[in-house]
């Protein structure tokens, strides 16, 4: 009786979290943190779930010690608290908290200067954080790169610009031959995108446009020691960036543009139903000729 009764909970919380999930899928991108506040307060049951499935605008934060900025995720939390990756310090403070290996922390120290100096010739400006941390395999780890930039432009009608970038990788070296190392390793990333805007003006009026994109890709690639981890990393991070910047821009503004030129002529009236006179009256004088 038990056994049946923790399966049919199970099944339930799996069907809402499923429903959970498909509603946050058809809710604008602008508001996913009030939908997803709204969720919680209706299933406190599903939060952890709901927490690490649903991506969220990052948020930002400053690391006392340092004075730095850092952006806060799933990744960098531990209850209640997000760890800061210049100082490796929580806010607020915890006992026994998740902290990377001295290993990789010495890696997630170089990929914080290495992505912190590419967003600043990116995307000239922002904020950005790198965490890393274990798998269960020897020798495998994931880390996530977090890019965020924020701006407004009051000369171009551009009330308020977000993007935010996060990239999940997970790192496994290959073994060889008589269990000897292969100097190969394989990079499965996964990339999301979330973009949101809000213009002005008198000729288009207040407009919106929100979204989000996500990718994944698999490489294997050769290494030679554990740094150079960081130069494949970075090359597959930056060609996946380049590749959905170039779908961002033909997906939302050339749809944009697309759906807008339908919708608000830029010719009058007039002059649109003489184009079409014309047109028609070319397409009839061209059926005669070929009969």
């Amino acid at each position: 009786h038990l056994f049946a009764l923790h399966r049919a909970r199970t099944i339930m919380s799996a069907a809402q979290l499923n429903a959970a999930l498909d509603l946050m899928r058809r809710l604008p991108p602008k508001t996913v943190e009030e939908n997803l506040s709204d969720l919680l307060d209706l299933a406190p049951d599903l939060t952890e779930d709901l927490l690490s499935s649903v991506d969220q605008p990052l948020q930002v934060a400053l690391d006392k010690s340092t004075g730095r900025e850092y952006l806060q995720c799933d990744y960098n939390r531990d209850g209640d608290s997000f760890r800061s990756p210049w100082s490796n310090k929580y806010e607020p403070e915890i006992e026994e908290a998740y902290y990377p290996s001295d290993d990789l922390r010495e890696m997630e120290v170089a990929a914080n200067e290495a992505f912190d100096s590419y967003r600043e010739q990116y995307y000239e400006g922002g904020i950005s954080s790198v965490y890393f941390w274990e798998l269960d395999e020897d020798g495998a780890f994931a880390m996530c790169i977090l890019i965020k930039k924020s701006t407004t432009d009051a000369a171009k009608s551009l009330k308020k610009g977000l993007w935010d970038a996060i990239h999940v990788l997970e790192v496994r070296e290959q073994e060889g031959s008589v269990g000897k190392p292969s100097g190969k390793a394989e990079y499965k990333l996964t990339t999301t995108i979330m973009l949101s805007f809000d213009t002005n003006n008198e000729e288009c009026g207040n407009m919106n446009t929100s979204g989000n994109l996500t990718r994944q890709e698999a490489k294997v690639m050769d290494f030679s020691a554990q740094r150079s981890h960081l130069v494949n990393i970075g090359s597959f991070v930056e060609d996946m960036e380049n590749r959905l910047r170039e779908l961002v821009r033909r997906v939302y503004f050339g749809k944009t543009v697309e759906v807008l030129e339908k919708v608000r002529s830029r010719e009058s009236l007039v002059a649109e139903r003489e184009k079409n006179d014309a047109k028609k009256s070319l397409a009839a004088d061209l059926t005669k000729r070929m009969k």
